[in-house]
This record gives structure tokens, C-alpha cells and sequence, in this order.
């Protein structure tokens, strides 16, 4: 994998996917390690001090793969809260474990379930919670 871009996450967000990462029934999920690495690189923050172009969760953020071009506006969120609506991607998703922490214009290659690599690229960020001020979500 080609080198990953520094990344910044919330003192709240880390806390919160670490007790997630914990109450897993099993560690050996797909995805799991990428997100433990990447908490464990991850410069971590204090939520008011966050960057307003850094994906935190609950973000929402317009992204491209370039493989197939497409583009995508997707708020990433926790397990629990992912509906059918489809406009919500979880940070167990591989996608959505990538996208947390990068900044605006950013480029990260990450593993995708059954071999290979998917390169993303964050286009913009519409909404972080810390920006607006919410730091309870």
C-alpha cells in the first residue's frame, strides 16, 4: 500500500470507536485491523481544535474512487446508525474507515474485502460536526 496521508481525529471520536472496537463480538471482522492501525497513527485532537477540513464522524463528504469515477456524498457514521436510505457509510465499512481523519483533497489506496486496493480521493466536505459546533454527536 503507498503511503497514507497524516490524519487527525477527535479526542470523542477516538474514544467512542475504541469502546465500538471493544464490544465487537469478534476482532477478526473485515476491516477491523485497517481501523485499529489507523486510530493508532491518528493524531488526535481535542474536538474544538479540529481542522474544519478534516472528516470526523458524522461528517458528511463528497468523495470520488477513481477506478470508476463515481462520486459520492455519504455521511459517515457509526454502526448503529446506518439506515437504507443509502446516503450513510459506517466506519466499519472499508470506505468509511478510510475516509476518517483526511483532510480535504486528500488521496488514500485501502484494501477492499476480497483483495486489491480502491483509491479515494475527498473532493469536500459539507458538514463536521465540530465546525457547526456540535461536539456531542
Amino acid at each position: 500500500m503507498s503511503n497514507r496521508p497524516d490524519i487527525s481525529i477527535s479526542s470523542l471520536d477516538a474514544e467512542r470507536l475504541f469502546k465500538l472496537i471493544e464490544s465487537l463480538p469478534t476482532k477478526k471482522m473485515i476491516g477491523i485491523s485497517e481501523l485499529e492501525e489507523e486510530l493508532a497513527r491518528a493524531n488526535i485532537l481535542e474536538p474544538i481544535e479540529m481542522p474544519p477540513t478534516i472528516v470526523t464522524m458524522n461528517s458528511t463528504v463528497k468523495f470520488t474512487v477513481e477506478s470508476s469515477r463515481d462520486e459520492f456524498l455519504m455521511t459517515l457514521v457509526y454502526p448503529k446508525d446506518v439506515d437504507l436510505k443509502g446516503d450513510k457509510i459506517s466506519i466499519l465499512a472499508p470506505v468509511g474507515s478510510a475516509l476518517l481523519g483526511l483532510c480535504q483533497g486528500d488521496e488514500i489506496e485501502w484494501p477492499k474485502p476480497g483483495g486489491g486496493l480502491i483509491k479515494i480521493t475527498i473532493k469536500e466536505i459539507f458538514y463536521q460536526p465540530e465546525r457547526a459546533g456540535n461536539f456531542s454527536l
